[in-house]
């Protein structure tokens, strides 16, 4: 079912602008639909800003100290503190901390349960949305209270790294029990309920094979207990009978955000204008935390989230645009990687670089297991005479044929 145009731009930071630049059309029933060009853009432009339906922090961050608003996902520990986090060392004390975006002053916390967000604005937008269910006051110490044992049955299944959140479903559901429009969030949510398995190609999802099947009908029987209600037929069918659906949302509806604030911190550095003398003591500085950095356990903060109309733009492995988060929160920047012209469809690449630059039979690999399905795009059409073996197979062939090599020349040598 398409979706209606209001409903397709509406979480648009201008939805008047996006609905003039692009739109989303059925392509086959294989691909779905697609996202597409209403006019030229030029590589580097911004596409459109969007704001998720619903976002939520991946579980075992709290486990690792890691804080983020619990509305837009904003930072809430400053680069000093993420340095100290991160490196080990609680004495550690950056230099030009006035770089560092981050508003401690501003941060407020739920009165009831004490989740904090960076603003009074969020705790109130938050609290409108889904906080107002989902908010356990004193209990969230209590590792009896229905959803604190969701959360942990949730970290039990799921190891980090992490590739999606059973809080997504929890605060799907809660912003229908909560909304007005009840209809309208059920329509706008039922587009993310995507299958587990695609049945042309016989894909089924890696997380869901026999091994998994105790702890899904724990997590089921667990969040039938905490947010299950019968008149919300649509959703309560996804999560009573079909809670595997939320592994699936680690297709092309979600979308996985690394956070790099102290990344920030380190660009604003290397924009100062300083002496000589102090930029390379500054420079040193920098190299050295982040080699500290690369020591410590746990380098990098995620969270996801589910976004509408970026949601329609088809994997590529020769991605025409991305997905950035400039402003340090869950605003998703859509922008080319090349000149885009009219008509033309807006790839998105669901693999990371590196994973991009492995061989066509990894990338599937990862696509089949990960996202359902098999790429078709340009690069992958092109390499399809390319022997069908992952990328370690090809580097240990290498090392294979370049240990025969090395024989070769020896037995030549020894020859002469």
């Amino acid at each position: 079912m398409a979706a209606p145009v209001d409903d397709m731009f509406s979480r648009c930071v201008d939805p008047a602008k996006a609905s003039n630049c692009v739109e989303a059309r059925f392509i086959d029933k294989v691909k779905g639909k697609g996202l597409f060009a209403k006019r030229p853009f030029k590589k580097g432009d911004t596409i459109f800003i969007e704001q998720p339906l619903v976002s939520s922090q991946f579980l075992w961050n709290a486990l690792y100290k890691y804080r983020a608003c619990e509305y837009c996902l904003r930072a809430l520990e400053t680069a000093e503190e993420n340095s100290r986090r991160l490196s080990g060392r609680a004495a550690l004390s950056l230099p030009h901390p006035e770089l560092c975006k981050v508003r401690p002053d501003r941060h407020q916390a739920c009165p009831h349960c004490q989740v904090m967000y960076c603003s009074a604005e969020c705790r109130q937008a938050a609290w409108e949305q889904h906080h107002r269910l989902l908010c356990i006051g004193s209990s969230h110490h209590d590792p009896d209270h229905p959803l604190n044992k969701l959360q942990d049955a949730w970290r039990s299944v799921h190891y980090p790294p992490e590739t999606s959140s059973i809080m997504i479903m929890a605060r799907m559901v809660a912003t229908i029990k909560q909304a007005q429009d009840k209809e309208r969030w059920q329509r706008l949510f039922s587009h993310f309920c995507s299958r587990t398995a695609n049945e042309e190609e016989e894909i089924v999802h890696k997380l869901l094979g026999e091994k998994f099947q105790g702890q899904l009908s724990l997590l089921r029987n667990l969040f039938t207990t905490a947010l299950y209600e019968d008149r919300l037929s649509q959703v309560s069918v996804c999560v009573s009978g079909h809670l595997s659906l939320l592994i699936s949302f680690i297709s092309k509806s979600e979308h996985t955000l690394q956070f790099k604030h102290l990344g920030l911190w380190v660009h604003a550095c290397d924009a100062l204008e300083l002496p000589s003398q102090q930029r390379e003591q500054l420079d040193a500085f920098i190299d050295q935390l982040y080699k500290d950095i690369d020591k410590g356990f746990f380098t990098d903060s995620h969270l996801i989230y589910e976004c509408f109309l970026c949601c329609a733009g088809n994997h590529s492995c020769v991605p025409n645009a991305e997905a950035s988060f400039p402003d340090n929160n869950f605003l998703l920047h859509l922008s080319a990687l090349s000149d885009i012209s009219p008509g033309e469809e807006i790839c998105i690449s669901y693999l990371d670089g590196c994973q991009r630059d492995r061989s066509r039979h990894s990338r599937h690999k990862i696509l089949r297991e990960n996202y359902l399905f098999v790429c078709s795009c340009q690069k992958c059409m092109s390499q399809m005479d390319d022997a069908d073996m992952t990328s370690e197979e090809e580097e240990e062939e290498e090392e294979a044929e370049g240990e025969t090599e090395g024989d070769d020349m020896e037995d030549e040598m020894t020859d002469v």
